[in-house]
């Protein structure tokens, strides 16, 4: 058993704020506290950035603009420009979301430590007392910090607070096994060094969806196996609609509705086994149904936080766990699993310690991004969910084939719906939803987010003005349509 010391000088044994985990909310927790004045430690057994940095969201967005470049360079001839057939040599594409990884890895590396967070590199384990103990990484001798602190064997240190932000991991189910060749999670994709030259993505949700559309682009056959009914659950029907669309349009073979029974290796690839008797013959299958929590080996015994059935930390409204003083942020609670919800989390985490006025996340609020081609953006109620909570509502869309930007850089898929309370005399009250569907929507999204949060009217919304020729104008034409006296929109 390794040795364990204690370090006892105050400087690096105690802090305000112990953060366990390095990722988005972790990270976030530690570098808000900071500028508040509380000395924080953050401890991570990989680098700090965790999974959306290294093997989540910044590298897969990297490959999804690769596969934006194919299909310009491939459409280049419409513009009158002969550039011939793409070829994608996916190792330089590694190369440089490599590249891209590291620089802004060695950014927030330099942040933390600029604001006095000390960072210890290790596995953190919580203990009664607000103690957290750090295990050495597996290989590793000791425990080493950003403090220069390095110790042979595990380490405790203390801390006012206390906030769990270890993430979460790829879900797997039984009779796929990764083995990193054949079947692969987001974590192997992220890493390949060639492409496969056919997948089965099974689960059409935002990660399926978005590597689905990457490796089509980047000239993979592609199948998508989706048990729900439909691609991109939880997604307006309209938007649903426009993805599904651009799907069969590129060759994508989508199957909704269909459970998976298991698959055949067949020497270079294997056989996967679908719906009723089904099957699809792939080069490598990419698991995308979903995230658990990684709380594994987190808690000892006697710290008071509970989890739940899923193994989620469970929290309040303000990210306090059962245990005083202890908190939790991030995927390792049921929240939705976006970087920019743990940001939230981990700011409320910190205005709640402070003593500061503090508004809980309204999670039927915050903004979603699918990086999928073409792009959706969303924010509030769609209109069924509307519908279903009994509320009368006012429906606009606004097709992109009628605005003038998206002819001119050739991307006309896709709309702008906004869904409203409809008042008694029924005119469009309430904004309750904007869901966007087209090209750089991710990019858009903020005025719809903004109307939906201030719980704003189109009377209201409809007397900003639009920049003309740009994509945004169809978000204002939608909602001045909803005042009743529309331009271009009907």
């Amino acid at each position: 058993m390794s040795e364990r010391k204690v370090i006892t000088t105050t400087e690096t044994s105690e802090f305000d704020v112990v953060v366990i985990g390095g990722g988005p909310g972790g990270y976030a927790t530690a570098l808000y506290g900071a500028s508040a004045g509380l000395h924080i430690a953050v401890v991570e057994f990989e680098k700090v950035g965790g999974t959306c940095l290294h093997r989540g969201c910044v590298p897969a967005k990297e490959f999804l603009e690769t596969a934006s470049v194919v299909r310009t360079v491939a459409g280049a001839k419409e513009f009158g420009v002969q550039a011939g057939q793409p070829v994608v040599d996916f190792a330089v594409s590694q190369g440089r979301k490599q590249k891209v990884v590291d620089q802004l890895f060695k950014g927030l590396a330099g942040l933390m430590k600029g604001r006095g967070i000390v960072t210890f590199n290790g596995v953190g384990t919580l203990l009664p007392d607000h103690r957290v103990r750090i295990d050495p990484v597996d290989g590793a001798a000791g425990v080493t910090s950003t403090a220069g602190d390095e110790a042979t064997g595990s380490i405790e240190i203390t801390g006012g607070n206390i906030v769990l932000a270890t993430g979460s991991v790829p879900r797997n189910i039984p009779g796929f096994e990764v083995d990193g060749r054949l079947v692969l999670t987001s974590d192997e994709v992220l890493a390949l060094d060639s492409l496969p030259a056919s997948v089965a993505v099974i689960g059409g949700g935002a990660i399926g969806c978005e590597f689905a559309s990457m490796f089509s682009d980047l000239g993979s056959q592609v199948t998508v196996l989706e048990a729900l009914p439909s691609l991109l659950s939880g997604c307006d029907s309209d938007v649903v609609g426009v993805v599904a669309r651009s799907f069969r349009k590129r060759g994508i073979n989508v199957h909704t509705g269909v459970q998976v029974r298991g698959h055949v290796p067949n020497g270079s690839g294997t056989t996967v086994s679908f719906g009723e008797g089904e099957s699809v013959t792939v080069d490598a299958v990419v698991l995308s149904v979903g995230r658990r929590p990684l709380t594994e080996g987190l808690l000892a015994p006697g710290t008071g936080v509970t989890l739940d059935e899923r193994g989620f930390v469970v929290v309040d409204e303000y990210q306090r766990t059962a245990a005083e003083g202890v908190w939790a942020v991030g995927d390792v609670v049921n929240t939705p699993q976006l970087a920019h919800v743990g940001f939230a989390e981990g700011i409320l985490a910190i205005k709640v310690m402070l003593g500061e006025a503090a508004l809980p996340v309204d999670y039927s609020r915050v903004p979603w991004a699918i990086y999928c081609h073409p792009e959706v953006a969303f924010a509030g109620l769609t209109e069924a969910q509307a519908k279903a909570a009994g509320i009368d509502v006012v429906v606009k869309k606004d097709p992109y084939g009628g605005n003038s930007r998206a002819r001119i850089v050739g991307e006309t898929d896709g709309l702008v719906k906004v869904v409203a309370r409809r008042l008694p005399d029924g005119r469009a009250g309430q904004i309750l939803g904007v869901h966007m569907v087209g090209p750089w929507v991710t990019e858009q999204l903020g005025q719809g987010y903004m109307a939906v949060n201030w719980e704003a009217t189109p009377e209201e919304v409809g007397q900003f003005i639009q920049p003309h020729p740009t994509l945004s104008e169809a978000f204002g034409e939608t909602v001045l349509a909803l005042t009743g006296r529309g331009l271009h929109v009907g």
